[in-house]
């Protein structure tokens, strides 16, 4: 009745919990197996729910009578002990010590050799507990030979010890395990292993991890699923190099599928797998468009609310564009500069999302030449991105008669010539540069008639007289 009523905190009152961690030590000496175990799981559930119940724990000494007792039970025993080791660990450094000097790490440790699995991840848990506390805790865990199957989080000192002891190639035997929970805590500790460094993760790519890591992209789990793409992430941010051997792998098809099934925060580590793919360089980049990286970013801009998965997106979509004009012109051509126009100027849009937005877009028009694509933006622009705008069609109309008559075609010279421009100002030099242009263009017998046939009961005072009494 204890442990069913335990499983909720509130069914008993603190002064109950008290007396009942008393009573319960008792009845972890009883006689009868099952009374035992419940007295066991009892405890374990009171203490996580109370570090001041953990406190109590540890001042009465039940820490050693349950470490004592954990070797000789049977596994469904050592699992719920093991649990009390845990619940105690998780609330503060100094209870996951007071774990420590009872004895308890070489117990969880001889825990992770058992047999049945249950036990197994129970130790792992209560170790993680204790590693994740603070550096000389985790330094505990490394010294008391947990180091195969556990790692620290602190620093890559740590990280460096754990790999050296053959951790990814025991990691990658795991990984093909059906156990799905074994399987996220594989990937999460390989996850940490390649965050800290390129020499770490070098040593993931060298151990051939990935052929059995992309296999557990097919299975049912969802944050087995995400926690292989986040493990890519943690790969590719490191150097080209690295990010071309998870593309080799069909890392990029794989991602855009996986982005093209999964909503809201699930697509944040595709989302920036892609942005760090194509910010090493532009043969990446390319591949990331190629790939239809770019489209389902499009994609991924459209459907998603949330503020920190915009900013992502935008991020992203700025690696891909920056490198060349076919780059630029790709994120043009998915009809992406207004988006993000409109992150930038919005009144709704947070802080980060503007900045993320504005450098994205100028950078990118700093190399779009798709003048339809930047044509839009004439009439809604500020004055800082318009004059990006305005001088990308002044370097391509230079040397690009049809450009000249194409924009006067669509309307644009009527744009410009609306806009009020301070006469000596920087966008008034460009809007003049336009119109020398189009002037030149008009002037060029193989191209006037194309400017002006479509217009010519429409008055274009900005070209020469000579030219439309030519007409």
């Amino acid at each position: 009745m204890v442990a069913d009523l335990s499983i909720n905190s509130d069914n008993m009152k603190v002064h109950q919990k008290e007396k009942m961690i008393s009573q319960l030590r008792l009845f972890m000496l009883d006689e009868d197996p099952s009374i035992q175990h419940n007295a066991v799981l009892a405890l374990g559930r009171l203490v996580e729910h109370s570090e001041e119940l953990a406190r109590i724990v540890v001042k009465k000494d039940i820490l050693h009578q349950v470490i004592w007792s954990i070797p000789s039970q049977p596994h469904h025993y050592k699992k719920a002990t093991v649990f009390v080791l845990h619940a105690v660990a998780k609330h503060s450094p100094e209870l996951s010590q007071a774990v420590v000097d009872s004895g308890g790490l070489d117990i969880l440790v001889s825990c992770l050799g058992a047999v049945d699995p249950e036990v197994k991840e129970a130790a792992a848990w209560a170790l993680a507990y204790i590693a994740q506390q603070n550096t000389m805790l985790s330094q505990a865990v490394v010294d008391a030979g947990a180091a195969s199957l556990l790692l620290s989080l602190h620093t890559n000192d740590l990280d460096r010890e754990e790999v050296n002891t053959g951790t990814i190639a025991l990691l990658k035997q795991m990984i093909r395990s059906p156990d799905v929970k074994l399987k996220r805590q594989v990937l999460f500790t390989l996850i940490q292993i390649s965050k800290h460094s390129v020499e770490l993760a070098e040593m993931v790519i060298a151990a051939y991890i990935f052929p059995d890591v992309m296999i557990c992209l097919q299975d049912p789990d969802e944050y087995v699923k995400k926690d292989v793409i986040t493990l890519m992430w943690e790969v590719v941010k490191h150097s080209a190099q690295l990010s071309q051997v998870i593309v080799n792998c069909d890392g990029l098809v794989e991602v855009v599928d996986y982005l093209d099934k999964s909503r809201g925060s699930m697509r944040l580590p595709g989302i920036m797998m892609l942005g760090y793919v194509a910010s090493h360089s532009e043969n990446l980049a390319m591949a990331v468009i190629l790939s239809k990286g770019l489209q389902q970013l499009a994609i991924c801009l459209s459907e998603e609310d949330e503020d920190h998965i915009k900013e992502a997106t935008v991020w992203s979509i700025g690696q891909i564009g920056h490198h060349t004009p076919e780059h630029a012109n790709a994120v043009a051509t998915a009809g992406l500069l207004p988006k993000l126009l409109q992150f930038y100027t919005g009144a709704s849009s947070l802080e980060d999302l503007r900045l993320k937005s504005k450098k994205a877009l100028k950078n990118i028009l700093l190399k779009c030449t798709h003048l339809p694509s930047l044509e839009p933006l004439l009439s809604n622009a500020p004055s800082n991105i318009l004059n990006h705008v305005l001088g990308q069609f002044s370097k391509v109309m230079h040397h690009d008669s049809e450009a000249c008559q194409e924009f006067v075609m669509s309307g644009g010279l009527s744009k410009i010539q609306e806009m009020d421009a301070e006469p000596c100002s920087a966008q008034r030099k460009l809007i003049n540069s336009i119109k020398s242009c189009i002037q030149e263009a008009s002037a060029n017998p193989s191209g006037k008639c194309r400017i002006l046939k479509k217009f010519h009961r429409q008055p274009l005072c900005d070209i020469p007289l000579q030219v439309c009494s030519s007409i």
